[in-house]
């Protein structure tokens, strides 16, 4: 357990969480309380968000975020290394005038001087050569030019080899420890302590990520170069491991504190991009599954998700009148009984609520279900407060039609067969015939009705074949021989990451706990701002102001890369084999994932969604082909015209996907949301209007719900009308009803334990290959044994006597040692 108390000291949920943190004892109810009803304010008028999930941001979002405002005048100094060594190669003419062969020799020339001593030399070179992959903005007038020129010197580079000599010069930087040394040494670490690593980093992800976008337009050369590049990722050549363990070997070493240098920003967005070229986005996910059930004789899944979640549509925030909620607040001097009105959020259906109780009410004695003490009178004084308003302050509900049907195709595993049918027979006939499910003699004709329709909605998942194999090479080793691994790009990668993967998993959380918006600075938390500070710091407002947008916007970066990365290495190590998700997961739920997310998520989630944090005329490629208008705080103020800012929202939608990966179908884990009440943090989460991230919200909410009381149930009825209309049914899962044995405390730890077991049971039989010896058939024949023949090194035979002199006769023979062998 050393990766949890590893991440104890960074990661919050060490059982000691102090005010204002999402993770308080009850006693801290109230002050919850009063957050959350401060951060409601403005959430009546909640347009709908038009967002669209995918892999990534446009093209030329995701190449702006690789650059820092602070970074700007560095445009000029590339431009100026690359003029000045063009113009001694090249006299009179442009770039875009030279004809390809032109430019395959002046590359060539530049590449030859990335190998020279000098070190400034060095850094020179490679700034003319990060100039060509930024476009050749000084040729170009619009920005359309700039990214085709970039678009087409990054195919070139990689064809002239530019590649494989950056990575030699990184690794190179890497390990020079006197820049490590002299970092260390500095109170304040800004841009300029890594420039080089800056400039080399910047190289690679433009050269990763024009490579990796396709286009329609694409000449055939260019498409077979990105089959190259994406198996030269995967697959090592000339080192023994993939190039995206270097980077996971950076984010250690920097959060291990001996590289405070590191840029962290852009280690973590290459990271991204190399996982999700050389693994494959979502759709190719998608494609991926498919194909694999295929093979594994499993028939198709019953929709394509992706398509599902993009014909969803929003549902209704909740509402809240916060002046009336203050009034009633300071009237209320104790707590009296009061009807329950019906929730006023998620209001999909125009219709009275059916469940409405108007003789309900709350009292203290009744009111200890976890989460009841904040979330339960939250709504009360909702409710108090929509009557007192009348119908006049209710705001216009929004006419929608009834669906006709249910997103989700139901899904009914085999064990909930055999539950259901072993309850049947202990009931019907007083014994249980284990797991047959195919024997009904002696039940009634409801029963066989039931059992039809479950098996007609029976799902078998890839993990499932895969646990059952796992099973059966565990009890079979040597009849069934030894498995076949496919040498897939995911399955060299977890091999790779194997043995440092805790470490690799508390790295990235210690950064995203530091990049939260909802963390404190403090003392021993690492430094993440070292590639956005400049060496003087501001010294006029406006400077502060650009500032302080530029490391917001470093942070939200920061941020949308760790979610990502996490989730496409969740999602496909969970495709290739379920055990390999387990170990990932397991290791993040020990290093204090799920409390870090739930910390995250405990803010202002609208003011963060619609969040500004960004200067459109500093972005690239706008601010190298047209002059800087002159800043004002009114152009800070104002950022862009989105109505919600992209990067912000795909982290939100990422962390709720993980938070779900790391807790379905674990009881465990489950518990872990109630007891660190987290309803009342992902109801907030609800008032963003996009679907799919209200979808995720209303599945963490449901796989919780059971635990929340019988009032908590009663007070959200609405809640729960969104979960059955938007998350997919499971038949037989008593979610809402909060069954006595499910409601029982049982021992956590047996589970994680047992899971543990298994995951390295399924280690060491695939990756631990000296345990192969113990099943290799064993020689027992004199002649044999003394006939093999070994190969022996070339100087043995010059030293065979002194070795029979030193190792034999000189040793005593202890006969009376066979004595206890018998």
């Amino acid at each position: 357990m050393e990766e949890a108390g590893a991440a104890g000291s960074a990661l919050p949920g060490d059982g000691a969480p102090g005010k204002g943190r999402p993770l308080q004892p009850p006693a801290k109810g109230r002050e919850l309380f009063r957050s959350q009803r401060k951060e409601s304010e403005g959430s009546v008028d909640c347009p709908s968000v038009e967002f669209e999930y995918g892999d990534a941001d446009g093209y030329t979002a995701e190449l702006s975020e690789l650059y820092s405002y602070t970074e700007e005048p560095e445009f000029t100094i590339n431009r100026k290394c690359f003029e000045e060594d063009f113009q001694t190669q090249v006299q009179g003419k442009r770039w875009p005038e030279l004809d390809q062969a032109q430019q395959k020799a002046y590359v060539m020339r530049l590449l030859d001087g990335l190998e020279v001593v000098d070190r400034d030399k060095r850094l020179k070179a490679a700034r003319a050569v990060l100039y060509l992959a930024q476009g050749v903005f000084g040729e170009c007038d619009m920005e359309a030019e700039v990214l085709h020129w970039s678009r087409h010197n990054n195919f070139l580079l990689y064809q002239m080899g530019t590649f494989s000599a950056f990575l030699e010069l990184l690794n190179m930087e890497i390990d020079n420890s006197q820049a490590c040394s002299s970092a260390l040494r500095k109170p304040a670490i800004s841009l300029a302590d890594s420039t080089e690593l800056r400039v080399l980093l910047s190289v690679l992800y433009l050269m990763v990520e024009n490579i990796r976008v396709e286009a329609e337009a694409d000449p055939p050369e260019w498409q077979s170069s990105r089959e190259t590049f994406r198996t030269e990722l995967s697959f090592p050549v000339h080192s023994e491991e993939p190039f995206a363990l270097l980077l996971f070997t950076m984010v250690a070493k920097f959060c291990s504190g001996h590289a405070p240098h590191f840029p962290m920003k852009k280690v973590l967005l290459l990271l991204w991009k190399v996982l999700l070229f050389t693994l494959g986005g979502f759709e190719a996910l998608q494609a991926m599954k498919m194909k694999k059930r295929e093979e594994l004789g499993l028939p198709p899944l019953p929709e394509d998700s992706i398509q599902v979640m993009r014909r969803m549509r929003a549902a209704s925030p909740p509402t809240y009148t916060i002046e009336l909620l203050d009034q009633q607040s300071s009237k209320r001097g104790h707590r009296s009984r009061r009807p329950l009105v019906k929730q006023d959020s998620l209001d999909i259906y125009n219709e009275r609520d059916p469940f409405k109780n108007d003789e309900a009410g709350v009292d203290e004695e009744e009111n200890d279900d976890v989460d009841s003490g904040i979330e339960g009178e939250l709504d009360l004084m909702e409710r108090d407060a929509i009557i007192q308003a009348g119908p006049a302050q209710r705001p216009p509900i929004e006419r929608v039609s009834f669906p006709k049907g249910l997103p989700w195709a139901p899904k009914v595993r085999q064990k909930d067969i055999e539950h259901f049918l072993e309850a049947s027979r202990n009931k019907f006939i007083g014994f249980t015939l284990g797991q047959d499910t195919d024997t009904l003699v002696g039940l009634p004709r409801p029963i066989h009705e039931s059992v039809k329709t479950l098996k007609q909605h029976k799902y078998v998942s890839i993990s499932d074949v895969q646990i059952k194999n796992e099973e059966e090479l565990e009890k079979c080793p040597m009849s069934l021989g030894e498995e076949e691994v496919q040498e897939t790009p995911c399955e060299m990668l977890y091999r790779a990451m194997l043995y440092n993967l805790p470490q690799y998993m508390i790295a990235l959380l210690k950064i995203l706990l530091a990049a939260a918006p909802t963390s404190k600075a403090k003392t021993d938390s690492i430094n993440i701002l070292a590639d956005v500070l400049p060496e003087e710091m501001p010294i006029t407002v406006l400077q502060s102001m650009k500032l302080g947008v530029d490391v917001n916007r470093h942070k939200e970066i920061i941020v949308k890369s760790i979610s990502a990365s996490l989730l496409l290495l969740l999602k496909h190590f969970k495709l290739n084999h379920i055990y390999q998700f387990e170990y990932v997961s397991q290791h993040l739920v020990f290093a204090n994932c799920i409390p870090l997310i739930l910390k995250f998520f405990n803010q202002n989630i609208m003011s963060y969604i619609t969040a500004k944090n960004s200067i459109s005329v500093l972005d690239y490629p706008h601010c190298t082909v047209h002059e800087l208008p002159e800043l004002t705080a009114e152009s800070l103020e104002a950022g862009d015209n989105h109505q919600f800012c992209w990067r912000n929202l795909f982290s939100c939608i990422n962390l709720l996907r993980l938070l779900n990966k790391l807790t379905k179908w674990k009881h465990s884990r489950t518990m872990m949301l109630v007891v660190f009440k987290s309803a009342p943090i992902l109801k907030r989460a609800l008032k963003v209007k996009q679907a799919m991230m209200q979808l995720y919200v209303l599945k963490l909410l449901k796989i919780q719900t059971k635990y929340l009381g019988r009032q908590w149930r009663k007070s959200n009825m609405k809640t729960m009308s969104a979960i059955y209309q938007k998350v997919r049914h499971r038949m037989n899962d008593d979610w809402a009803y909060g069954n006595d044995i499910d409601a029982r405390p049982w021992d956590f730890q047996a589970e994680e334990c047992t899971l543990r077991a298994n995951i390295e049971a399924f280690n060491s039989r695939r990756y631990d290959k000296s345990q192969d010896s113990e099943f290799a058939p064993v020689d027992n024949c004199l002649q044999s044994v003394l006939g093999q023949q070994l190969e022996l090194p070339e100087d043995f035979h010059y030293s065979y006597e002194l070795w029979l002199e030193r190792e034999v006769f000189s040793q005593p023979i202890r006969w009376e040692e066979l004595l206890h062998y018998q």
